[in-house]
């Protein structure tokens, strides 16, 4: 009798042991052979335009003579194909925008300040303007996140995404994701390339995936850790079943031995 209590007991104990999960969380520890005396940066690395990217351009005036740059900042009027709601440049499929007075442009492959410097040297050159001040900025940078659980579009509103800026922004990496290895899809010369890179070391600083691109694709694999909890909780649903079932029964015995034995 006392054998079939504590054989009941002990089962009842497994049964909530077995309820609750075995895995833990654990914290990612970002750069963690970095120095106390700081990594030198490699800021050679900066977006570049490509097609299907929308571009913000403004001519500037020194103030001189504000009537001088109006014909450079037509969008939105009509009959000007270019101009859309947000009032930018769609770049063609070519690499190429149409700019007013000037025709057009081959922008692909430049960066920010490499356009500005090429559409202010045209309006110098060609003699519309002595001394153009022009601005370029993106419209559409946007870095996609997907991880194990969810994914998400981050919208990017400075001119400069670093790799780690974007996981902050998705909220950080999956409870389950691989910690060592973030992989960075990229499209290069008409290709999709993949890149993989580990937050956990400073090397991610002289990486040319560090800084992102616009339209940038960061995903994350699924570590052992997943793994191991989806087994664990189709096991668990298996033991659970099982010392259920064996409960039952010695709860079943225990109670015809009591009946049958009324005066133990």
């Amino acid at each position: 009798m006392k054998k079939s209590r504590l054989l009941l007991l002990f089962s009842i104990a497994l049964l909530g042991l077995m309820s609750t999960s075995c895995v833990t969380s654990k914290k990612v520890r970002y750069l963690r052979d970095m120095p106390t005396y700081g990594v030198p940066l490699n800021d050679k690395f900066e977006a570049t335009i490509a097609p299907y990217d929308e571009l913000r351009i403004y001519v500037l005036s020194d103030g001189k003579n504000e009537e001088l740059v109006k014909p450079f900042n037509v969008l939105g009027t009509a009959g000007n194909n270019n101009a859309n709601n947000r009032m930018g440049y769609l770049v063609d499929v070519n690499g190429n925008i149409e700019f007013p007075v000037l025709g057009e442009l081959h922008v692909a492959g430049l960066t920010r300040l490499q356009l500005q410097d090429l559409i202010a040297e045209q309006l110098k050159s060609n003699g519309y303007l002595s001394n153009p001040n022009v601005m370029v900025r993106f419209l559409n940078f946007k870095v996609f996140y997907l991880g194990t659980e969810s994914g998400k579009v981050l919208n990017i509103t400075e001119e400069r995404c670093t790799f780690l800026e974007a996981l902050a922004l998705a909220g950080g990496l999956d409870l389950y994701a691989r910690r060592d290895r973030i992989g960075v899809m990229r499209e290069v010369n008409g290709k999709m390339v993949i890149h993989y890179m580990d937050p956990r070391s400073v090397e991610i600083f002289n990486d040319e995936f560090f800084l992102l691109q616009q339209n940038d694709i960061i995903f994350t694999e699924a570590g052992s850790r997943r793994f191991l909890k989806e087994s664990y909780s189709n096991w668990q649903w298996i033991v659970s079943g099982i010392t259920s079932v064996v409960s039952l029964y010695l709860l079943y015995k225990s109670i015809e031995k009591d009946i049958q034995n009324p005066t133990r």
